[in-house]
């Protein structure tokens, strides 16, 4: 069998390499994700450096929200509270403000892997500072910072250059005197830092002399970090201070970590099955195309005694041997693929741009074996059709195809139809036992989308059917227009359905997959324009340019105040955003025998005065008083809440009680869509809330330009422009989603490609007989045509018909008015003019070459 295949390597090396590169492509694309995913939890895993390595006691201001580990502390402790104790060695004041940063060339740095940038103060104390200078000096003067490696490589900063930094209250350009690490890593768990004179970040967050978000502490010689942790429990109170060895928040850390890699594994692994799904169904149609141009060779095999096991066996191992070259080359292949997918994620506010590439010896033995267990299950159908080859086939044509019985056909379609039930299944569960959210609609599109592409399978198994009545009617039509050639072009697409299936199939996928995601954008980019034009009164709206997995990076508050003396301007509201926790009445599970879950809410800040001058919320909205706080009437429903109720929630600085006074509702999810407050009552949530947005009413774009230059990342926008750019942002992971769907659209249509290329070398022999016996280059060109408008028009319709009914089951099940097949018409037309020029265009090279083949050699049998 070795060398059988050997020769058939050295005989047929022209239609391998289609072959081995669609199966090069695919891996490249399966390997990529591999690399991505590696990266990512290289990028996730390797942030847990941490600050607090030389710290054995954190003594953290008010409490810390143990169902959310980022949390950051809502009190304040000071100095002299920790520094008396008994066992206490050394101390040093610790401030965590978020806070926006922009590199040399104006733009936002995006902290890594979804993190947060933040301004830390300087530790002057030798045994507790972890920071590492790598250039330059500490920060010591007002205006200086020293930032983590990471941040100063994504801005191409140096010492000595300037940065600009946006901090809640305002923006400050401030000296860059030094690069640190922090034990040998660029980041930390938290993520970047900037790191100011001590003073300047504790007069930055706003806080007294003396206090600071909390205290690292330093043990004394011979006192463990649990004695003295519980020592200063009792001393502080538990309602003063939360108390952690360091030890504890590193675990707490790793553990936040832990669970965010999770995640991003699920969402890559949706990424690689996808890959998978398109790379299994491209490598089997080209396979199956290849040993349909060997069917008469394998039928000589069979007539000279081989066994079905030896030509099984021939067939795997030249799938073996493709499998093993394709691997190799994909996985290189899948550097830049992954370069490409981190650009995308780095788009969408999860860089991890910083991660080390995966070495050599771990990606390419993943891609090969991962490459070779693709080809080895794609060409498992095509060498079991191998095998069935009777000896008779030698006499006959190689483009025939044996009779095969459409009772197993239909049988095998209709299991595979069947076990798209194991995503749909699920669909109610979902839908019932989660709250109503991105989230949830998230996981429903996910699973609805797996079985679509199980459903795609079984139409792949169907097509053969479904071709003889489309190709018979093609081929009527072209009977009708085209005269003889249509009328062998009819016979040529009924004799031989499997072979207009294989590329059909591609195509269906190809279609499917790009009228799915248009359908997607064009329903939400409708929806969200519609819902503009009813909710946002004002002409403009600032906002920055960089988005995070949390949303569009906040602004300064002061900048509403410098706007509002742009010429023109008559109303400038800043709407601040900050996340408070649900503590009285305690949270209700969202079905009844469900565990109940910690509820937060996403509260939005706004002048009561000037609101209804910039945005129209539907429902019931009185004016908010201090103290006040109006809610979602689906949170109100879900929750069982009633206006006049009086609440308890937990923000940045400590618990709040509050009146709910009112109910409204936001149709964008972009403003207000968790609750909202006056201004006066934000400053008691979160002092250092920043500005997601300010919305202006009057005045001209350039003006307001002038107004917010320097501040980093700001832009000015009209009112679609904004809602369409929130909306990305809260959709998170859209870009990477039409990347992705882009890379697999291009596989599946060089599938196709590459299939109709390899129909037609096949049927050479047949191109010269109806040459010979006086057919015109004319005529056998157009029998091609009228082959590949029968794949259009199956390909186009299954493929439609995937995409619409995806759509409709994900607006049936999650009733999100964001997603619903209104789409206008000539979107359909499109695409379907899209996919005849492309298959069109695919299919006139081969057939050019195929007739443009010497009388004589025509004639010659393989």
């Amino acid at each position: 069998m070795w060398l059988i295949a050997r020769r058939s390597f050295a005989e047929s090396w022209g239609r391998l390499l289609a072959t081995l590169l669609a199966a090069l492509f695919s891996i490249a694309l399966i390997g990529g994700t591999v690399q991505f995913s590696l990266r990512a939890e290289d990028a996730v895993s390797g942030g847990d450096a941490s600050e607090y390595f030389r710290a054995d006691v954190v003594v953290q201001g008010g409490s810390v929200d143990p169902d959310d580990t980022r949390a950051l502390p809502n009190g304040e402790v000071r100095l002299q509270e920790v520094a008396g104790e008994p066992g206490v060695a050394a101390i040093a004041g610790d401030v965590v403000l978020p806070v926006i940063a922009a590199g040399a060339d104006g733009d936002t740095i995006v902290a890594p892997a979804g993190a947060r940038t933040l301004l830390r103060p300087w530790v002057t104390e030798p045994t507790l500072n972890p920071y590492r200078l790598e250039a330059g000096r500490a920060p010591t003067a007002d205006n200086e910072v020293a930032l983590m490696r990471h941040l100063a490589d994504a801005g191409g900063l140096k010492p000595g250059d300037t940065i600009a930094v946006g901090l809640p209250r305002q923006t400050r350009q401030m000296t860059v005197v030094g690069i640190v690490t922090v034990q040998d890593s660029s980041v930390v768990a938290v993520g970047d830092l900037l790191l100011a004179a001590p003073e300047t970040a504790r007069r930055e967050a706003g806080l007294a002399d003396g206090a600071w978000h909390s205290v690292w502490v330093k043990a004394a010689p011979g006192v463990a970090a649990d004695q003295l942790r519980d020592r200063l429990r009792r001393s502080l109170g538990e309602r003063t201070a939360t108390v952690r060895t360091a030890e504890e928040v590193r675990e707490a850390q790793a553990s936040s970590l832990a669970a965010q890699g999770l995640e991003i594994s699920g969402g890559i692994g949706m990424l690689t099955g996808v890959s998978v799904f398109v790379g299994l169904f491209v490598v089997a149609n080209t396979f199956g195309g290849l040993i349909r141009q060997r069917t008469r060779r394998l039928a000589m095999l069979s007539a000279i005694g081989a066994t079905p096991e030896q030509v099984k066996a021939l067939i795997r191992l030249e799938a073996l041997a493709l499998g093993l070259v394709a691997s190799a080359c994909g996985a290189l292949l899948g550097y830049p693929v992954a370069d490409a997918l981190i650009r995308m994620f780095a788009h969408d506010g999860f860089d991890i741009s910083a991660a080390e590439a995966p070495a050599l010896w771990l990606t390419v033995p993943l891609s090969i074996i991962g490459g070779v267990l693709v080809t080895q299950i794609a060409v498992f159908r095509a060498a079991h059709r191998a095998a069935r080859i009777a000896p008779m086939q030698a006499l006959r044509e190689s483009s025939s195809e044996r009779r095969e019985r459409p009772g197993l056909r239909i049988l095998a379609g209709t299991l595979i139809l069947l076990s798209s039930f194991v995503y749909y299944g699920p669909v109610p569960a979902v839908l019932n036992d989660g709250p109503p959210g991105v989230q949830r609609t998230q996981a429903i599109t996910a699973l609805i989308g797996f079985g679509s592409m199980v459903v795609a399978c079984a139409l792949a198994v169907f097509g053969p059917l479904l071709v003889r009545p489309v190709g018979g009617l093609i081929g009527l039509i072209g009977q009708l227009l085209g005269g003889e050639s249509g009328r062998l072009a009819r016979a040529t697409i009924t004799r031989n359905p499997r072979r207009v299936s294989a590329a059909a199939s591609s195509l269906m996928l190809a279609v499917a997959l790009a009228t799915t995601a248009l359908l997607i954008v064009v329903s939400a980019n409708t929806r969200f324009e519609q819902a503009a034009n009813e909710v946002m009164l004002a002409q403009h709206a600032v906002s920055t340019s960089a988005r995070t997995p949390d949303g569009l990076r906040p602004l300064p508050r002061d900048i509403a105040a410098r706007i509002e003396q742009a010429p023109g301007v008559t109303r400038a509201s800043a709407l601040t955003t900050t996340t408070v926790k649900l503590i009285s009445p305690p949270p209700r599970a969202y079905q009844e025998g469900e565990p109940v879950l910690p509820l937060y809410l996403t509260v939005t800040g706004a002048d009561p005065a000037t609101l209804p001058q910039v945005l129209r919320l539907p429902g019931n909205l009185p004016a908010l008083a201090p103290g006040d706080i109006a809610l979602p009437s689906v949170t109100m429903r879900a929750q069982q809440l009633t206006v006049g109720q009086g609440i308890v929630v937990r923000g940045a600085n400590g618990d709040v009680p509050l009146t709910i006074a009112g109910t409204y509702h936001d149709p964008t999810h972009v403003f207000a869509d968790g609750a909202l407050v006056a201004d006066a009552t934000m400053r008691q949530l979160d002092s250092n809330a920043g500005a997601q947005v300010v919305l202006v009413s009057g005045g001209t774009a350039a003006a307001i330009m002038e107004k917010v230059a320097g501040v980093p990342g700001a832009t000015v926008l009209d009112r679609t422009s904004y809602v369409e750019k929130a909306a990305a942002a809260i959709t998170e992971g859209s870009t990477v989603m039409y990347g992705f769907v882009g890379m697999t659209l291009l596989l599946a249509l060089f599938g196709m490609t590459t299939t109709i290329s390899m129909s037609v070398s096949e049927r050479r022999r047949e191109f010269s007989l109806l040459g010979a016996v006086g057919a015109t280059a004319r005529q056998l060109r157009a029998i091609i045509h009228w082959e590949a408008a029968t794949v259009v028009t199956l390909g186009t319709l299954l493929g439609l018909g995937i995409a619409v009914g995806t759509v409709a089951l994900i607006h049936a099940a999650t009733g999100s008015s964001y997603i619903r097949l209104n789409a206008p018409w000539w979107l359909y037309a499109c695409v379907a003019g899209a996919a005849a020029l492309v298959t069109l265009t695919t299919s006139a090279l081969p057939a050019r070459r195929a007739t443009r083949v010497p009388i004589l050699a025509r004639a010659r049998v393989e």
